[in-house]
C-alpha cells in the first residue's frame, strides 16, 4: 500500500503530469458529451489537420504560405465535390441493388454447397449447409431499409446535407487559414511551463498526423486503382466494390480478408465457376498484396512503430467508443497514447533521476 501511495504522491506532485493528464481527461470528456453536437466542428478540425501536412510540404519546397493555403483548399473542395456528385449517388444505387440481390446470392452459394455435398458427402452434410444459410439471404436483405434509414435521416437530409456542404468547409477554410492565431489563443488557457504538454503535442502532430494523412491517401489509391480493374474486368457493384476494397485498408489485418467474401460472392453470381471469376478474384488479391508490400511500406515507413496486438486492442477500444471514426483513428489514438505513456516514463524517470543526484 505504501508502494501505491509513494507512486501517486511522486507522479501527481509533478505539475506536468497533472497537466496533460488534465487536459487529455477534458478532451475525452469533450468528445463524450458534446460530440454529436459538435460533430460539424470536430470534423472540420480533423480534415483541416489533414490537410495541414500537404501545406507545410509545399511550403517546404517553396511556394508562398497562402498559395499554399490556397491550392489545397481548392483541391479538397474539388474532390469533394467529385465525390458528392460522381460517386455517392451511383454507391447509394448499388448498394439498393446488392442488398435487394443478396438473397439470390446466398441462394446461388447455398446450391454450390449443396452440389458439392453430393460428390463429398463425408467433408458436409445437407443439414449443415441448410442450417447454416438458414434465412441468411433474408435476414442480410433486411439491413437494406435500416441503412437507407439511417442515410434518409442522417446524411442526406436537408439541413444536415447542408451542414456537411457548407458550414464544414468554411469552417476548414478558417482552421487552416488562422491556425496560428487558435493555437495562440488556446495558450492563453495554459500555463507557460508546459514542457512535457508540448513534447507529446510534438510527437502526435509528427506521428499520428503522418499516419491519418498517408491513410488517407492509400484509401483513395485504393480505391481508385480498384475501381478502374472492376471497370475493366467488367464486375458489377464495380463502385460499391471500389470503396469497400478502399476502406478495407482502415482495419488492418482484417479489412482485407472481410472484403474479399462481398467481391468473391458478386463475381460467384455474376460468372459462376469460371475463369472470369477466378480472375475476378485474383485482381482482388493482387491489389491487397501490392497495397501490403509496395504502397503502405512506402507511405507509413517508420511513421508508427507499434505492436499488432497493441493496433487490435485500439481497434477494438476507440471502435467500440466511437464506431466509424474510432476505427479510422485507432492507430493514431494509439500514438497519442503511447506518445503520452513514454513521455510520462521519461519525466518520472528524469525526476526519479534528479533526486539521487540531489
Amino acid at each position: 500500500m505504501n508502494m501505491v501511495s509513494e507512486w501517486f504522491r511522486r507522479t501527481f506532485s509533478d505539475s506536468q503530469v497533472v497537466l496533460l493528464i488534465a487536459v487529455l481527461v477534458g478532451l475525452v470528456i469533450l468528445v463524450s458529451i458534446f460530440g454529436s453536437m459538435l460533430a460539424p466542428a470536430i470534423g472540420a478540425l480533423v480534415i483541416a489537420f489533414l490537410l495541414d501536412g500537404p501545406i507545410d510540404w509545399l511550403v517546404r519546397r517553396g511556394a508562398r504560405p497562402m498559395l499554399a493555403f490556397l491550392s489545397v483548399f481548392i483541391g479538397f473542395v474539388l474532390i469533394s465535390l467529385t465525390v458528392l456528385l460522381a460517386v455517392i449517388p451511383p454507391l447509394v444505387g448499388q448498394i439498393v441493388q446488392f442488398i435487394n440481390d443478396t438473397p439470390a446470392m446466398v441462394g446461388s452459394v447455398q446450391k454450390a454447397l449443396l452440389s458439392m455435398q453430393d460428390r463429398f458427402p463425408e467433408l458436409i452434410s445437407e443439414d449443415q449447409v441448410r442450417a447454416a444459410f438458414a434465412n441468411l439471404g433474408n435476414e442480410i436483405a433486411n439491413i437494406g431499409p435500416q441503412i437507407l434509414q439511417y442515410f434518409s435521416a442522417g446524411v442526406t437530409s436537408a439541413i444536415t446535407t447542408a451542414v456537411y456542404t457548407v458550414l464544414v468547409p468554411v469552417m476548414v477554410f478558417f482552421f487552416l487559414k488562422d491556425k496560428q492565431q487558435i493555437l495562440d489563443w488556446i495558450a492563453k488557457f495554459l500555463p507557460q511551463d508546459r514542457s512535457l504538454l508540448d513534447q507529446v503535442g510534438r510527437e502526435v502532430v509528427e506521428r499520428a498526423g503522418d499516419y491519418a494523412r498517408g491513410k488517407v491517401y492509400e484509401i483513395l489509391i485504393v480505391g481508385i486503382v480498384s475501381f478502374i480493374v472492376y471497370q475493366i474486368i467488367d464486375i458489377r457493384y464495380a463502385t460499391l466494390l471500389a470503396v469497400a476494397t478502399g476502406l478495407s485498408v482502415v482495419i488492418p489485418y482484417f479489412g482485407a480478408a472481410v472484403v474479399t467474401l462481398p467481391v468473391a460472392l458478386v463475381a460467384y453470381f455474376q460468372w459462376g465457376t469460371t475463369g472470369p471469376m477466378l480472375g475476378a478474384v485474383v485482381a482482388y488479391l493482387i491489389i491487397q498484396a501490392l497495397d501490403g508490400n509496395l504502397l503502405a511500406p512506402l507511405l507509413f515507413s517508420e511513421v508508427v512503430k507499434l505492436h499488432p496486438n497493441a493496433i487490435i486492442l485500439a481497434i477494438l477500444i476507440f471502435g467500440g467508443l466511437w464506431g466509424l471514426w474510432g476505427v479510422f483513428f485507432a492507430i493514431p489514438l494509439a500514438t497519442v497514447a503511447n506518445a503520452v505513456i513514454r513521455a510520462w516514463q521519461e519525466r518520472t524517470a528524469a525526476m526519479g533521476t534528479a533526486s539521487v543526484d540531489g
